[in-house]
Parts: C-alpha cells; sequence; structure tokens
C-alpha cells in the first residue's frame, strides 16, 4: 500500500511540474511536492538509487541560497549532474519537487550528487526522510524572531540532527557553529583571514554573545563580518582555529582575488560575506574531488541568485537594489557596509517593513537598532529616504540615533513605489541605494517595465 500511494504521488507530482512548467515556468517551485505529500506522508523516503554520502544540506541563517547556488555551478561546471532546489524553495516540499523533477516514472534518482538548501528549523523534518552525510551550516544568527525565537532555539533544532556518522562543514568563525564540534562528526572549517575590510569594536556599549560551550563571555579579536570573526571564550578557552585547510588568505579587493591552500582564485563578489560563501564552495568541491581548476572556472560563471544585488536604471539616476532579509540584522550590517564602500554622493531609501508571515503581522525593528551606522554616515548620502506604512518612523528614529542629522531624512509613510519615486526626482543626486525586501524590488521592477 505504502509503494502504491508513493507511486500515485510521484504521477500526481510529474503531472503538476509538466504543467506549471508550460503555463508558469520558473513558478510553484513547491507545488508538485505539496501535493505529493497530501497523498503519501514519507514521499522523499521511497525514491531509490540515491547515495547518502554524495547528498549536501545547506543550512543556517545567511548564505544558503548563495552557497548551494555556488556549489551547483561548481558540480555543474565540473560535469556533475545534481539535484537541487535551485529556486530557493527549502522546505521539505521544495525538496521533494526538485527530486519528483529528477527520477524516473518508477522513483529512481537520475542524478550523482543532491545538494539542498535547507531551512534551519525544518531540517530535523527532511533528515528523517533524507538522511543527508554531509550537512554545511553557515551560520546562526539573530533571525525573524517572530518564527525563530532566539538563535540557540534553532541551534537546539540544527544539533537534534548531527550524528557521528556524518560530515559537517563549519565556520570556524562563528562561535555557535564551531560548537557543533563536540558532537563527534567529522568537522571540517572553514573561515577567511582579517582583511582590509575587517573591523573591530572598541565602543562602550557594544556586546558579545556568551560562549556556547560554559556561558561565559566570547571576546572577538576582529570581526570579518558582524559577530563572525576570530574569537575566544575568556573563560574556557573556547576559540576560532589558529590553522584550518580551507581558509581564504592573501586577499585583495582590488583585483579580486584570495588564495585557499597553494591556489589563487578570482572573485565575481567582493562583500566579506561572499568570501565565506566561495571558501565553503571550495571546502565541499575539493571533499568530492573536483579540481582547482574546474572550481576557478565556476568562479568565473557564477551569477548570484537575482534580487539581491542589482541596478536599474531611472532617468538620469541608477538605483542600485540590496535585498536584505527582514529581522536579521547580519544581512542589513552588510547592505550598510556596502553602500558605505560608495564614497562618492549619494541617496539611501531604506524600507524596513511591516512582516506579514502569519498574525499578528510584526512591526518591531530591533535589528536596526543592532547595526552600527558610523561608516554610513561618513560615507557622503545626501538624503536619507525612509519608506513603510507601518516602520518608516521607526526608521527614521533609528538613523536619529545613530546620529544622522534630522533634516537630512525624509519620511515617506508609504510603501508606493511611484510616491518613492517622485521623491527621488525631487534631487539632484544620481547615484541612489536602495536597501528594502524583495517584493519592494519586483514591484519596481514591475513599474519599470510599465514605464518602458
Amino acid at each position: 500500500m505504502k509503494k502504491i500511494k508513493f507511486h500515485i504521488a510521484l504521477i500526481v507530482g510529474k503531472t503538476i511540474a509538466f504543467i506549471v512548467n508550460i503555463i508558469a515556468k520558473g513558478r510553484g517551485t513547491n507545488l508538485s511536492g505539496k501535493y505529493a505529500y497530501k497523498i503519501c506522508k514519507n514521499f522523499i523516503k521511497e525514491f531509490k538509487n540515491i547515495d547518502y554520502s554524495k547528498v549536501v544540506f545547506i543550512t543556517g541563517t545567511n548564505g544558503k541560497s548563495t552557497t548551494n547556488n555556488m556549489i551547483i555551478n561548481a558540480l555543474k561546471t565540473a560535469g556533475k549532474t545534481v539535484t537541487t532546489n535551485l529556486e530557493g524553495a527549502n522546505l521539505i516540499t521544495g525538496i521533494a519537487t526538485a527530486m519528483i523533477k529528477n527520477s524516473t516514472i518508477t522513483g529512481k534518482i537520475k542524478t550523482e550528487y543532491m545538494i539542498f538548501e535547507t531551512d534551519e528549523r525544518y531540517l530535523k523534518q527532511t533528515f528523517d526522510q533524507l538522511p543527508a552525510k554531509n550537512i554545511c551550516i553557515t551560520n546562526l544568527q539573530k533571525d525573524q524572531v517572530q518564527r525563530n525565537g532566539e538563535p540557540d532555539f534553532i541551534y537546539q533544532k540544527i544539533k537534534a540532527v548531527l550524528n557521528k556518522d556524518m560530515t559537517i562543514y563549519v565556520n570556524n568563525e562563528e562561535p555557535r557553529v564551531k560548537s557543533f564540534e563536540d558532537i563527534g562528526c567529522k568537522v571540517v572549517y572553514y573561515g577567511i583571514e582579517r582583511n582590509d575590510k575587517s573591523f573591530e569594536k572598541n565602543d562602550f556599549y557594544d556586546v558579545t554573545l556568551p560562549c556556547p560551550k560554559c556561558n561565559d563571555k566570547v571576546k572577538f579579536q576582529y570581526y570579518n563580518i558582524d559577530n563572525v570573526g576570530k574569537f575566544k571564550c575568556v573563560n574556557c578557552g573556547f576559540k576560532s582555529e589558529d590553522d584550518i585547510e580551507y581558509f581564504a588568505k592573501n586577499i585583495n579587493y582590488e583585483d579580486n582575488t584570495f588564495e585557499c591552500g597553494n591556489t589563487k582564485y578570482t572573485m565575481n563578489y567582493t562583500q566579506p560575506f561572499f568570501l565565506y560563501n566561495y571558501v565553503l564552495c571550495i571546502a565541499i568541491c575539493k571533499n568530492f574531488g573536483i579540481s582547482e581548476e574546474k572550481i576557478q572556472e565556476s568562479f568565473n560563471t557564477f551569477k548570484n541568485i537575482g534580487g539581491r544585488l542589482e541596478t536599474i536604471k531611472y532617468k538620469d539616476k541608477e538605483i542600485k537594489y540590496i535585498r536584505i532579509k527582514q529581522e536579521n540584522p547580519e544581512t542589513l550590517q552588510s547592505a550598510l557596509d556596502y553602500v558605505s564602500l560608495d564614497k562618492t554622493n549619494k541617496i539611501l531609501a531604506i524600507g524596513l517593513e511591516e512582516l506579514k508571515d502569519f498574525k499578528p503581522y510584526y512591526t518591531n525593528t530591533f535589528y536596526g537598532f543592532d547595526c552600527d551606522y558610523k561608516e554610513l554616515i561618513n560615507s557622503n548620502i545626501d538624503k536619507y529616504i525612509c519608506f513603510s506604512e507601518a516602520v518608516a518612523y521607526d526608521s527614521a528614529n533609528i538613523l536619529i540615533y545613530a546620529g544622522v542629522e534630522k533634516d537630512k531624512i525624509k519620511v515617506l509613510p508609504t510603501e508606493e513605489i511611484v510616491d518613492i519615486l517622485e521623491e527621488l526626482d525631487k534631487y539632484d543626486t544620481k547615484n541612489v541605494y536602495l536597501i528594502t525586501w524583495l517584493h519592494a524590488y519586483e514591484a519596481l521592477e514591475r513599474h519599470m517595465e510599465k514605464l518602458k
């Protein structure tokens, strides 16, 4: 009976995937899996021809999608076949949809490798049916507190999955993630050295995090990105490793290169958070036997996910969009740091939004207060435009507390793209940065298409 249900679910899933591909290609990334699970509750467990030593889950707060897509590009460049949820549908139904598309009518997976971005909250649900032997954990940070609570809650979710029979790839410079080494898995560390974009925090009110091993204070010698850098616990001595195999060194942001091992790599994206993605990709691919030459070839052709870093022409202005993950101080800080690197005169339009995942809707802007604005303020911003129906004034308050002059701030309590563009029309500054979530950018894209 179980096999009959699986085959019915598979046929239904393949039919839905076929229809979706005809009428809305690129959409419905979890639709096939959703209906398959209505028929067969352990659907992905029933697939055959899977080498679990070549199944990889990529989880954590930040960097899942980018790392996933970077690894896929590298494996395919090396001529490998891969099943993946490339579109980013990272729940079990999205993974099921990918497996439906890459299997025979009898349920045999047709590819050698399976690489999946997995939501950290639902990692165990997926692992129980698809026991991957490789888990990559990028970092664990404050994120979407209405759903996730504290990072320690997610820590326990991931910990429940790890076992001694698997290999885990952990960020050497992120304390929570590195502490998973105690479980007894085979551990592969990755990290990046101190570089021109590393920084320190010396302000009186700067806070750190408790040691995941003894709960005393973790002290960072420096940060490569916010809350990630060389660290040591002041009590128990828990610290980042001094000598690891997969380590980005001699980082040169002018010629877009770094070294890992004895190989110099060229990168298309030069923000520090991308460097962690690059090195994790190298670690995975080298452990799967992919050559340095093929990895570099894949870096040359890698293009980041659409809608993360994009540029749109509007009249005489250039709008550079940086997508942020709502309720996540690390991605907001990274976006602010990216803007700060440009020292020419510019406008910053920032749209922190009300979260509408489920009721009651969430309007807390705590993550904005967690960020450091000093470099941003000193980077020649002519005007700050704070827009949002629900939290525009909250965003303005964050900037005022950070030291921005009030007369440089314009508050727009709206999310209408027309209103935002009309405000931009009032200024001669042609260089514009837009920081907001994906839906606002998609609305801007649609509006620009209408103008064309």
